[in-house]
């Protein structure tokens, strides 16, 4: 019985078999082909053009003031009367500040003047008394000692005099002190007078940023130091403030023994930005050619940059590529592509390693000009083929 069965299975899939040869042949027969594999995208390509692009040394730093002034008293014990500057006031130079109260100063300036007077009266006695020793010497009424001690006053009297006049200058100095004028032209960035204090010579009253100038303070490797130069373009991004440029002032001789850091000071152009700010930056060291591609034909997985080759099959290849600067919608391959790859210009998410495409030809490539000195300037190659956005197969264009 069991053998019965095994046999009517092996008749009915010998019949199964010889149905579907004979299906086969008729289709062959009939011209039929098989179905083509079905393209999971429809897809834009492009390849890398080189364009000349700014080299730049990228570098972080702080905002400080060019130099700043302390303003202080200089005269003891006199009491501030008067405060004319605020935080944040442009001043000019020589402009006052604050006044100390100078009526003990008066008063004292009137009584060197009182004795300013009496040493000119006793210097023109003295005087007096000389010529007359003088006349007299040669008839010999008066001695030798006598006319002496006579010339000797007049000397005196005459040095008296000039301490006199010393003194009066000196407290007519002191009394301008009275004022507190600005060194310089510039920005009031810190006071601490307060009217009534009483304060001692060396205080500090006001601090001034001179001529309100401001510099960025980058740190750069050391390795790249050597690519700056005194006058070279910088484009700096404040944080919390709009970009603007600069030029480098000087490179510091020293390089910081931990960080193995060196500081550049760049002066800053008109600008927003405040003392104290951090700020990023890039130094413009020259140019040279690079080997660009649309950002968007770029894809960033798991920290890496990949991009997807088309193959003669038109299935895409994933490769792995190292970029460099990016300018506009344009980044710089430096590695893991040839010159003369055809990429997937857009969509590139949407693809996996050897998926099949269907390649649109877009218009050529036009050549890469040459970027623009600021970095936000857009590299003018076009993203050719990767004009159009990448579209599922047999959707309608």
């Amino acid at each position: 019985m069991a053998r019965a069965v095994v046999a009517r299975g092996a008749a009915v899939s010998a019949l199964f078999v010889l149905a579907a040869g004979a299906a086969a042949t008729r289709a062959a027969d009939a011209g039929v082909k098989p179905a083509a594999a079905k393209a999971a995208l429809t897809v834009t390509v492009t390849s890398p053009a080189p364009a000349a692009w700014p080299q730049v040394v990228a570098a972080n730093g702080s905002i400080f003031a060019w130099q700043e002034a302390s303003v202080g008293a200089e005269s003891p014990g006199w009491r501030l009367a008067e405060v004319r500057a605020q935080v944040g006031d442009v001043v000019k130079r020589g402009q006052v500040l604050a006044v100390f109260a100078t009526e003990v100063a008066e008063a004292d300036l009137a009584q060197l003047r009182a004795a300013l007077a009496e040493a000119q009266a006793l210097l023109a006695e003295a005087t007096a008394n000389a010529n007359r020793a003088r006349d007299l010497q040669p008839s010999g009424v008066l001695s030798a000692q006598q006319t002496q001690q006579l010339l000797t006053a007049e000397r005196t009297a005459a040095a008296r005099l000039e301490a006199q006049r010393a003194a009066l200058a000196a407290q007519q100095i002191r009394l301008k002190q009275a004022q507190v004028l600005a060194p310089d032209h510039g920005i009031i960035s810190a006071r601490s007078a307060t009217v009534g204090a009483v304060v001692q010579p060396g205080q500090e009253l006001f601090r001034l940023i001179r001529q309100g100038r401001l510099e960025w303070r980058a740190e750069v490797a050391a390795a790249e130091l050597a690519l700056i130069k005194p006058g070279q373009a910088v484009r700096i991004n404040p944080v919390g403030a709009p970009a603007s440029s600069g030029r480098v002032r000087m490179v510091a001789p020293t390089v910081d023994a931990a960080t193995r850091n060196g500081l550049v000071f760049v002066d800053l152009g008109a600008s927003s930005a405040k003392a104290g700010m951090f700020a990023r930056g890039e130094f413009e060291v020259g140019s040279g050619q690079a080997l660009t591609l649309p950002q968007t034909a770029v894809l960033q997985r798991d920290g890496f940059s990949y991009v997807f080759r088309v193959g003669a099959d038109s299935k895409v290849q994933q490769l792995k590529v190292a970029v460099g600067r990016r300018v506009g919608d344009r980044i710089e391959i430096t590695g893991g592509l040839e010159p003369a790859a055809r990429v997937v210009a857009q969509g590139a998410g949407f693809l996996g390693d050897g998926d099949l495409v269907r390649v649109v030809e877009g218009p050529p490539a036009a050549t890469a000009q040459t970027a623009s000195a600021a970095p936000a300037a857009t590299n003018a190659k076009a993203a050719t083929p990767a004009g159009g956005a990448a579209t599922p197969a047999g959707a309608k264009k």
